[in-house]
């Protein structure tokens, strides 16, 4: 069924980076019309003056929806707010789109996702990697691989200034493991297509200006049921290396692919939100060699010419949010998987505080 094509009001809730680079995706796509903003500080004021001004600003959310009455909700607030609010624009019969991890727990983005099924509304979760040209060519690569894969990915970040402010609030309520972790968990999915058994994850807690229960650095693996294994590690805070915080390598039989961003790599970018999408360039191995056991095929260097910035993936994230309500396009593998990674992450962060594997 194709809904009839008429603007989308949409209220934006949080006006941090990612809530101001869906504001301006929502600014520039046609069929989106913002009808309010909110921030509990003054964050709705920059964000409004960089609009152009003239939108209905609160501090106060549940107001903000009875006031504005929109048929779309996006959320970019900080985890522990992601739950309630969903459910809140659910209730109040619209659409949302909602920064990750769906909820700070498992059993509330459980809640989210049946609650969407019943209201009959479209949830869209922010897993931004999935609308970038070259990691869905990253996971078709490494898709062909063959079987076991080995899937190698870290993003640690020497967290400083304004970053270090995002970071110690965020570990108010999740680890870096859960927070960034339910991303590379996804792809991993991705790539193996097949059912993670176990995890094991380790964490150790640098800085006194986190909670007492909570750690800035971590390590997790994954052990899925085609023998297949992966590992992600995520570190945020001013002690943290540069000297390898951006590796994405796949490995299989038939070779291996990674990611090979010189540039994004660089030092002094491990906190740089637009540093964290950019691949630059995918280097294919194959593992094919001769009875002198000399290589038969060149490495392959794939440079996509379609290598979208940081604020064109919020605007295609906010295209693919526009077609599944004007479409009506089913969206419940999509909340199912992002259930499933935010699941596989809350396992990870049990294996930290207990010593132990978790079986899943």
């Amino acid at each position: 069924m194709t809904l009839q094509k008429q603007s989308i009001r949409v209220l934006v809730v949080g006006c941090g980076n990612m809530g101001a680079s869906h504001a301006i995706a929502y600014q520039n796509t046609e069929g989106f019309e913002i009808c309010g903003i909110v921030s509990i500080g003054k964050s709705k004021e920059v964000l409004n003056e960089r609009l152009g001004g003239g939108y209905p600003l609160f501090s106060d959310y549940a107001e903000a929806l009875a006031s504005t009455k929109p048929d779309a909700v996006c959320i970019s607030t900080y985890p522990d707010t992601h739950e309630a609010f969903a459910v809140m624009a659910l209730e109040a019969d619209c659409h949302v789109f909602i920064e990750k991890p769906l909820a700070d727990t498992v059993e509330g983005a459980k809640r989210v996702a049946d609650l969407a099924t019943k209201k009959g509304k479209k949830v869209a979760v922010g897993y931004i990697l999935r609308h970038h040209p070259s990691w869905e060519k990253f996971v078709e690569i490494a898709q062909e691989m063959g079987k076991p894969l080995v899937m190698r990915m870290n993003l640690n970040q020497q967290s400083h200034g304004v970053m270090w402010n995002v970071h110690r609030n965020l570990m108010k309520s999740l680890s870096p493991i859960v927070d960034c972790g339910v991303h590379y968990i996804d792809v991993m999915c991705q790539m193996t297509r097949s059912k993670p058994i176990q995890v094991n994850a380790i964490g150790a807690r640098l800085t006194d200006d986190i909670p007492e229960g909570n750690y800035n650095y971590g390590q997790l693996q994954i052990r899925f049921e085609d023998g297949s294994v992966g590992w992600y590690e995520a570190g945020w805070g001013p002690m943290m290396s540069e000297t390898a915080f951006f590796i994405k390598d796949v490995i299989g039989p038939k070779g291996c692919v990674s990611i090979v961003a010189k540039e994004a790599g660089g030092t002094g970018k491990s906190d740089n939100v637009d540093s964290h999408t950019k691949t630059e360039s995918l280097r294919v191995h194959y593992s094919d060699i001769n009875s002198e056991n000399t290589f038969v095929k060149a490495d392959e260097w794939i440079n996509l010419t379609d290598e979208p910035d940081h604020q064109e993936l919020c605007n295609r994230e906010q295209r693919f949010f526009l077609k599944a309500i004007q479409e009506d396009v089913d969206l419940t593998d999509h909340i199912e998987d992002a259930v499933n990674s935010l699941r596989i992450a809350f396992a990870c962060d049990e294996s930290v505080k207990t010593g132990l594997p978790v079986m899943l």
